[in-house]
């Protein structure tokens, strides 16, 4: 695409001039005004800079090396030292034709294909999702997605809670106050019941608790029926969560739990004592961190004086496997911001740990802010419950067709209950992706849902506001692909130009894993489209004006719909 032949050509310029650069430094942008042209780079200056030259006349030197009058109107240098560029509008043009159809052409020159593990997620078995889950999930399958789309490998593994002290308490509850019927009808809830119920007596008598523990210890020596017990409460939750998973419209490649690395944690404990990592330290055995700064006062447990492994060991474990069996480039972990001193710990002890003559395996700990009430204060339900992920959906799915009955009265209630179920769910993903993930997200029911403004009934609503046009055309005589293609009002050129910048968009969500930079671009993208549809007759045009706007208007439908695709969200043809 046109961004990347620039950029390519602007390397090769570079490296004339400045034989030694490093060329991953130079990137080119898209020009924040438009006036000054459509993409731009700042680059040289930082290079002149460690230099010690000039910037204006490196950039100047950079020019005299650069060819690109087949695709730009003008390359001119601006400022201290950068360089706009304004393409043409036959390039423009050629452009869009070949991304009609293939809105993938939009990303240009292809990078290497990696391999990603992404670890997103993690709900623990025997208790209900919640609304806690929702980022996780919801960011972690758009982060999966873009990076797919962009050719890589991916796989998505929900690393599970599925082992651990409260199938002690489960177990004892399982065994004394377990309602079949109940279970049946509302299994998560019934196993919610189960550990509230067996924890308050736990608290309240000791020899409940040493109870709990025995049956804790039983199930880990591999007893038959405490395993049994377990296996049906993990068939259980299974369930549940594929259900959930599948209304929103996520899946994994694999699904490998706590319990899985069960038998690798003591292998793992003996090695980082044989390798000098770890070392006792009252009864427990303990990473410290002396070398760093910032750890130094946080040494991290992986295996606690009576014997038992927690989070660290396991996740070590993991991380082993994984290499093992996929050869990563790169594993991914999507929690909240209260994990980052664990990952860092993770992080730290695997830099040591795992040692290899390959690159080394690049751990990345994607992290992001809680989903706050209103009253600023993290969401819950009026009763000052943990909100249900299943309500959450539910209720979203409701107040949509409240708002699509409004609006379109006249269709059937299966059609209105369908496109309330993709804009319900929709709603809430995109209210989830659209901030800063690192910023805590505000939950509100009206705005979210709003046909207004940056939200996903907004986008949807301009996708089938492109897909009714072409409804509209049926009695139009039929295109000719061989018309010339012409932009002969501002708002066909911004809405062109736009779109020839998805590939940098999704590029930059990609690199930095904050799909925001995808919501905002569609948003621009819904704007753009909107004052060219308001200021440029499409099929009253001329016929030959009207093959240029048609094709503006097929190009923006599919990458729209490719653009919600990458957070997650789905479109329909009618609203």
């Amino acid at each position: 695409m046109l961004h990347s032949s620039i950029e390519q050509r602007l390397r090769h310029a570079v490296v004339e001039v400045v034989p030694d650069v490093n060329l991953s430094d130079i990137h080119i942008q898209p020009c924040p005004d438009a006036k000054f042209g459509d993409y731009q780079t700042n680059a040289l200056m930082s290079v002149a800079k460690a230099l010690r030259k000039n910037p204006r006349q490196l950039a100047t030197d950079v020019l005299k090396c650069l060819n690109v009058a087949d695709i730009c109107e003008f390359a001119e240098i601006a400022g201290a030292g950068y360089i706009n560029f304004k393409l043409k509008d036959e390039a423009l043009a050629a452009a869009l034709a070949q991304a009609d159809g293939h809105p993938d052409k939009l990303l240009g020159i292809r990078c290497k294909p990696r391999t990603f593990v992404i670890d997103f997620s993690s709900p623990n078995t025997a208790k209900p999702m919640h609304v806690g889950h929702i980022r996780s999930t919801v960011l972690g399958e758009s982060i999966a997605r873009t990076l797919r789309f962009l050719g890589h490998r991916v796989i998505k593994d929900n690393h599970i809670g599925d082992w651990g002290t409260q199938f002690g308490k489960l177990i004892v509850g399982w065994r004394s106050i377990l309602r079949p019927q109940a279970l049946k009808e509302d299994p998560m809830g019934e196993m919610e019941r189960l550990y509230k119920s067996v924890s308050a007596e736990c608290e309240a008598n000791p020899e409940t608790l040493a109870l709990a523990r025995q049956e804790l210890k039983t199930l880990q020596e591999g007893d038959a029926a405490n395993l049994s017990i377990w296996n049906e409460m993990t068939r259980w939750s299974m369930d549940e969560f594929e259900r959930m998973y599948g209304r929103l419209g996520v899946q994994f490649d694999h699904t490998l739990g706590e319990s899985f690395y069960n038998s690798r944690l003591k292998g793992v404990v003996d090695d980082l004592v044989a390798q000098n990592i770890a070392r006792e330290s009252e009864g427990a055995i303990v990473v410290f961190f002396e070398d760093s700064t910032e750890l130094k006062d946080h040494p991290a447990l992986v295996r606690k004086s009576d014997g038992a492994a927690n989070y660290t060991t396991t996740d070590l474990a993991t991380v082993a496997y994984r290499l093992e069996t996929w050869s990563p480039d790169e594993i991914v972990y999507v929690t909240d911001g209260r994990q980052q001193l664990h990952f860092k710990q993770l992080f730290a002890i695997c830099q040591k740990w795992l040692k290899s003559d390959a690159a080394p395996v690049k751990l990345t700990h994607v992290w992001f802010g809680s989903i706050l009430g209103e009253d600023g204060k993290p969401f819950r339900t009026r009763s000052g419950e943990t909100v249900s992920l299943e309500g959450l959906l539910d209720e979203a799915e409701e107040r949509a067709l409240a708002v699509v009955t409004t609006k379109n009265p006249d269709l059937s209630e299966n059609d209105r209950r369908e496109i309330a179920r993709v804009v319900g769910i929709g709603a809430i993903k995109y209210a989830d992706l659209l901030p800063n993930r690192q910023s805590d997200s505000v939950f509100n029911w009206e705005k979210m849902l709003s046909f207004n403004g940056n939200t996903a009934p907004y986008l949807q609503y301009a996708y089938a506001r492109v897909m009714s046009l072409f409804r509209k055309m049926e009695p139009v005589a039929a295109q000719d692909p061989a018309s010339p293609f012409s932009l002969s009002h501002p708002d066909e050129r911004r809405l062109a130009a736009h779109l020839l910048n998805f590939g940098l968009v999704i590029k930059a969500v990609a690199g930095d894993y904050r799909p925001n930079y995808l919501c905002t671009y569609l948003f621009e993208l819904a704007g753009h489209f909107a004052r060219f549809y308001e200021a440029c007759p499409v099929l009253k045009a001329e016929a030959a004006q009207r093959e240029s706007r048609l094709l503006l208007c097929r190009v923006t439908g599919q990458v729209l719909k490719q653009g919600l695709d990458l957070l997650g969200i789905e479109t329909v043809d009618r609203m």
